[in-house]
């Protein structure tokens, strides 16, 4: 098989990103995890995220903390991350 369609990095476990996030324990820490799931869906990184934070893309707890990501981004005209947003919700 050619080199070209080998995935060398397939499994290579762990998120390929850094998220600076609080510590769990930390009362900011589901907000936080909200604003990295959002912003890794941006740049095609979602699976990475969730790996971060522990949660998966859509997760109930987390809709308040995107409900007012997706009010911010209206405001603020993200057109990208309130589409986002309201799939999170869904």
């Amino acid at each position: 098989m050619s080199r070209a369609f080998v995935n060398e990095d397939a499994g290579a476990g762990g998120p390929k990103r850094h998220f600076a996030l609080p510590p769990r324990d930390d009362p900011g820490y589901d907000a936080a995890a909200a604003e990295a799931l959002l912003e890794a869906a941006r740049e095609g990184e979602t699976q990475s995220a969730e790996e971060a934070t522990g949660y998966y893309w859509g997760e109930a707890r987390l809709h308040p903390h995107v409900k007012r990501i997706l009010a911010r981004a209206e405001r603020e005209g993200d057109d990208r991350l309130a589409q986002l947003a309201s799939r999170f919700l869904k």
